[in-house]
């Protein structure tokens, strides 16, 4: 039996386990969303009735049903849609704090095509089906098969406490669908099975399945055997998302107010569907060379005697460091913008002595202002009327660090300009090199946060706390960033947030928070950055280590083995927990910290460039499994391997007294970073992993760039770079290598230097190619080639028609020559 959804006919046993459609969607159809079931028993929830007018706009679509829902398509390029609807027929004023201003005049209009049952929008990339009876929305891939088919579709109910409506949307789940994202949530990769949260919570000492945490990303992506494709839900109210929890053939989201109002992004591929979801909300600008290095904090260093010590102690021990930070102990009684003269009586020449030896400071800021009359931040803002207010007038007022605080309305434009300003005595005069704003949920003592009924103005749409929460840490961090880039003389701000909404990642990087130091969490780590990545925030890490309660030597080192790979390395702790810098756990584990720490920054030309690519493209830093093979069913529920940019692959060591691992390995062929062991990807490898080694494999045909170790980015580089190539038997591989001053924006006037190497690889030869465009001089004029994998007893090796002799190392496994920076063709016969 075939039930009609416009055209073309839809058979459940050729769409991928799909479940026939109920007939009459208006009618409920068991336990629907369990916190409405009341509603839903009572027949309290509303649908869109037929079609009853269509019309076609300079930039969407608009439907109109007969009891007054409209419905309103725009397409921003072949590959998104966004799908909106309002209620009884009236929009509220077009606003988003996500979209970034690349993407929000953006709009196309696909071909259009009444059918006998409703319309059809096409594009290149995706056709959407309009049912007349009653209004329903599907979608097909441009082969005409079912990406996404709606079950009830668009419904609301009356919101009696508040006002509005809670808004719905249901679609039917494919049988073998999987589904990725939601920002930093703690459960396994596939949220399949799951429901889940967004409403920004402080959540100290989370757990696996911890629900809602700090940051709300209301972005997922649906991969089953018809391809990827992703779901962005643009609506701040609290929101829910429901992954076959309630049930098992059906996935639904809805928010406590605001509209339906999503996009649909277009794979095939689930980067295909990030990189898209990264162009709409924005991408993170490049950051500062030097915030990719190795980072260290702690709550908290007290004095700065301890702070000097701290820096000396890394050049002492030769540990590379490049930024250290202050908790809320630098302040005078926690006042933002203050600094405890007892305890920092020279702050601007303790920032200047750190700087001048390669190591910048970071200074944390919260959002709760103490009231305190002698206070000029506070004063000033009261007289300004900066502050938050109650739905009856009064000051918002609740207890955080410095005691009873007010809480700027950092939606408001004058108050974010305002709040920019208080950074220049810290940026500009102390030469503070980077801001980090905690406890921005906001997160108040009493009552864990803001009441509802607080006021702000959402950059003049008034609207009560129920709308801004979600986006109330974005917007300090977008004030505060403002506020670094006002007064730090033109270089790159670096900001660090706990809070975030969809397009937060364009001011700041983020951590995952308050965790625990414990092995479970080093796992919960790794697939939170993961996932953070996979939803369009990539610059963040954890708190290496765990913040609370103080890690052995062995789950330290473990954890920091992973930490170098995310973009955000730093160890953060709760000093009351015990010490947690790298040579707190004895000289054998100091040795193993330096040597991954050292690791991180040789890598920093590979890891520099993969930053590049986000910028430039939209590529994930961190990309999970499934984005690297998602047709092969076995990647789907791999959570503990990822990517890291286009040609490696990690899988972190995640229990105690383990010295190596089964991992999946992708297609392809690979090699062990270690030991240049060639391994056959689509299976399971086993793997030795000492304490001092964590499962690193390279991509086969890749070149890997490296730099020899220096103490921090600030200090001068080798003027010899190595270039690492593994041979990659008929393949042809590009990779990509960028280089600009790492810091500042020159770059964007042409000063940078990208080059792309092609590795193509037979039998008897293997050539490498490369090509370079920008005006950019790095700081090396050589390469030190290293060959991987070239198995033969003697090579030759010709560098653009001249002949040189290669240094063979480990017992004839690899070969190395020196070769100008500006070569165009490097040939080895084997």
């Amino acid at each position: 039996m075939c039930v009609k959804l416009g055209l073309p006919e839809y058979c459940p046993q050729l769409s991928f386990g799909l479940f026939i459609m109920p007939n009459d969607p208006s009618k409920p159809q068991g336990n629907y969303m369990q916190n409405d079931l009341a509603a839903a028993k009572a027949g309290k929830e509303s649908f869109p009735t037929d079609i009853v007018s269509m019309t076609v706009e300079s930039g969407w679509i608009e439907f109109i049903s007969a009891n007054n829902v409209a419905l309103r398509v725009a397409f921003l390029g072949p590959e998104i849609a966004r799908i909106r609807y309002a209620c009884h027929g009236e929009f509220q004023e077009d606003f988003s704090y996500a979209i970034d201003d690349t993407a929000e005049h953006v709009a196309m209009l696909p071909d259009v095509e009444e059918t006998v049952d409703g319309w059809k929008l096409t594009t290149s990339a995706l056709t959407l089906v309009v049912e007349r009876s009653p209004l329903r929305v599907h979608v097909l891939r441009p082969d005409g098969e079912p990406l996404l088919v709606e079950e009830k579709g668009f419904h609301w109910e009356d919101y009696h406490e508040f006002g509005g409506e809670i808004v719905k949307m249901s679609k039917k789940l494919h049988g073998n669908e999987c589904f990725y994202g939601l920002g930093d949530k703690s459960c396994e990769l596939n949220l399949r099975s799951r429901r889940l949260h967004l409403w920004g919570s402080d959540t100290y000492g989370y757990g696996k399945d911890s629900d809602p945490l700090y940051k709300n990303i209301p972005f997922y992506i649906g991969l089953h055997a018809g391809g990827a494709y992703g779901v962005f839900f643009d609506n701040t109210f609290r929101s829910f998302f429901d992954f076959g929890h309630e049930r098992e053939t059906v996935t639904s989201f809805w928010a406590q107010g605001g509209e339906m109002n999503y996009y649909l992004i277009a794979g095939p591929q689930p980067t295909d569907v990030v990189r898209r979801f990264s162009w709409l909300t924005g991408r993170h600008e490049l950051p500062p060379l030097w915030a990719m290095g190795y980072h260290q904090c702690k709550w908290s260093y007290r004095s700065e005697e301890e702070f000097r010590a701290l820096g000396a102690k890394f050049r002492e021990l030769e540990i590379p460091c490049d930024a250290l930070y202050l908790d809320i102990d630098y302040m005078d009684g926690f006042r933002c913008f203050t600094w405890n003269r007892e305890a920092f009586p020279e702050p601007a020449k303790m920032v200047a002595d750190l700087r001048a030896d390669g190591i910048r400071t970071v200074v944390i800021i919260d959002p709760g202002i103490k009231i305190d009359p002698d206070y000029p931040v506070y004063t000033e803002g009261k007289e300004n009327d900066y502050f938050c207010r109650r739905g009856d007038g009064p000051l918002m007022k609740g207890s955080v660090w410095p005691g009873e605080c007010v809480f700027p309305d950092f939606t408001r434009p004058d108050v974010r300009d305002w709040w920019a300003g208080l950074f220049k005595g810290l940026i500009e005069d102390d030469g503070v090199g980077g801001v980090w704003n905690d406890m921005n949920e906001p997160a108040v003592f009493e009552m864990g946060t803001f009441p509802r009924d607080v006021r702000h103005d959402f950059d003049g749409h008034p609207c009560s706390h129920r709308k801004a929460h979600n986006i109330y840490g974005m917007q300090m961090v977008r004030a505060s960033c403002d506020g670094v880039r006002r007064f730090n003389g033109g270089q790159r701000p670096f900001l660090i947030t706990r809070s975030a909404y969809a397009g937060t990642q364009r001011y700041c990087s983020g951590w995952t928070g308050d965790n625990v130091a414990t092995w479970e969490h080093l796992r919960i780590a790794n697939l939170q950055c993961q996932r953070l990545s996979m939803s369009g925030m990539s610059f963040v890490g954890s708190d290496i280590g765990g913040f609370i309660e103080q890690p052995n030597g062995e789950l330290y080192v473990r954890w920091l083995a992973m930490g170098v790979f995310h973009p955000l390395c730093r160890t953060h702790s709760s000093g009351d927990h015990g010490d947690q810098e790298p040579w707190s756990f004895g000289e054998r584990l100091t040795k193993v910290a330096r040597k991954f720490i050292e690791l991180r920054y040789r890598l920093l030309p590979y890891l520099y460039t993969t930053f590049w690519q986000h910028t430039t493209h939209g590529d994930p830093f961190l990309r999970s499994l499934f984005s690297l093979d998602p047709f092969d069913v076995d990647t789907h529920n791999r959570a503990e391997e990822f990517g890291v940019g286009d040609h490696l692959v990690v899988c972190p060591i995640s229990q105690p007294k383990t010295d190596g691992r089964w991992l999946y390995l992708p297609k392809g062929n690979w090699y062990d970073f270690w030991n240049d062991n060639p391994e056959s990807g689509k299976d399971e490898v086993w793997t030795p992993a000492p304490l001092d080694r964590i499962p690193l494999f390279v991509r086969a045909g890749s070149v890997l760039p490296m730099d020899p170790v220096r103490q921090s980015t600030s200090h001068p580089p080798a003027p010899v770079r190595e270039l690492h190539v593994y041979d990659g038997l008929l393949v042809e591989r590009e990779s990509v290598l960028y280089d600009d001053a790492g810091d500042g924006y020159s770059y964007k006037n042409g000063e940078y230097c990208l080059q792309r190497f092609i590795v193509a690889g037979t039998e008897k030869e293997l050539k490498i190619t490369r090509t370079e465009e920008g005006a950019f001089s790095p700081h090396y004029d050589q390469f030190e080639v290293v060959l991987h994998g070239v198995v033969s007893a003697k090579i030759s090796i010709e560098c653009d028609g001249n002949r040189l002799e290669p240094e063979v190392r480990s017992g004839g496994r690899v070969f190395a020559v020196t070769v100008p920076r500006d070569f165009a063709m490097l040939t080895v016969s084997k």
